[in-house]
């Protein structure tokens, strides 16, 4: 699929994000031929290859699974609470992906040992290679998101196979929740590569993103003006705007900060500079 992007932050809504200098060299561009890109992509192995394909193939079993039997059990006397239910796990999934995304983003090391380069690495590409995600098969774009719903998944499958129908009944609403969690929670990373494809995405995922169902184009590109330190929701954005009015995640990190003395985005900024 082809797609492009201002790699260089700009989007009319900010500064254009500062490039790293190297000594002697003039700026170094963000993209893909930036040092640390390079090095950043290099360091996906087989290992974590094979990891994906395992909790893709499993996520999506369970996946399927769970839609069958939620539909076997469906009743109209449930319906509000159903629908409350639905949009529950929407919010919820929207701020667990920020929590997560702002973590991964603000705290640790690719150096940090099995979490580092599995699972921060990709953060710290993204910022300087910005359309690498959409470079991404979907093996690779969705398999960590993948591996943090299986255990839910599995749960909420042993449930429809071990409980009465009288207490699968009286529990719907709760398993219509943690099913609406689970897909926006899994498809989170999927809708964040649409966000940064600008061209030859399906006409209805371009519809969903205009009535701001799932993460809208132009509603991400604020969290990519440098120094990347807001609008961390990537799966709906919706709370975005209250969480920013609030300071929420400023007034996390000065906490945090005041506790260990680590400073936020440090390693985000290492890898931002790096120039070989």
């Amino acid at each position: 699929m082809a797609s492009t992007e201002n790699v260089n932050g700009s989007s009319g809504l900010g500064t254009p994000s500062p490039q790293p200098q190297g000594p002697g060299r003039g700026a170094v561009k963000w993209g893909p031929q930036h040092a640390g890109a390079r090095e950043l992509a290099s360091l996906y192995s087989p290992g974590k290859r094979c990891q994906e394909w395992i909790c893709v193939l499993l996520c999506f079993s369970l996946i399927a699974f769970n839609f069958i039997h939620l539909l076997t059990n469906f009743h109209l006397g449930h319906s509000w609470f159903i629908l409350l239910g639905i949009v529950g796990g929407i919010l919820t999934a929207d701020f667990t992906s920020g929590l997560l995304h702002w973590g991964a983003d603000t705290w640790g090391s690719v150096d940090l040992p099995i979490v580092g380069k599995a699972f921060i690495r990709p953060f710290r590409e993204h910022h300087i290679d910005p359309t690498a995600i959409t470079r991404h098969d979907f093996i690779e774009t969705n398999g960590d998101n993948c591996m943090l719903t299986i255990v839910p998944l599995a749960h909420m499958a042993f449930s429809f196979l071990t409980l009465p129908p009288a207490e699968i009944y009286r529990i719907y609403p709760w398993f219509c929740y943690l099913f609406a969690l689970v897909i926006f929670v899994t498809l989170t990373n999927q809708i964040h590569k649409w966000s940064h494809t600008y061209f030859g995405l399906p006409r209805w995922v371009v519809f969903l993103q205009d009535l701001h169902i799932i993460l809208p184009r132009k509603h991400h590109r604020i969290h990519h003006v440098s120094p990347h330190e807001t609008y961390f929701c990537i799966t709906t954005g919706w709370l975005n705007y209250p969480l920013e009015k609030l300071g929420f995640w400023k007034n996390l990190e000065d906490m945090i900060q005041g506790v260990t003395g680590e400073k936020p985005r440090a390693d985000d900024l290492r890898w931002a500079n790096k120039v070989k």
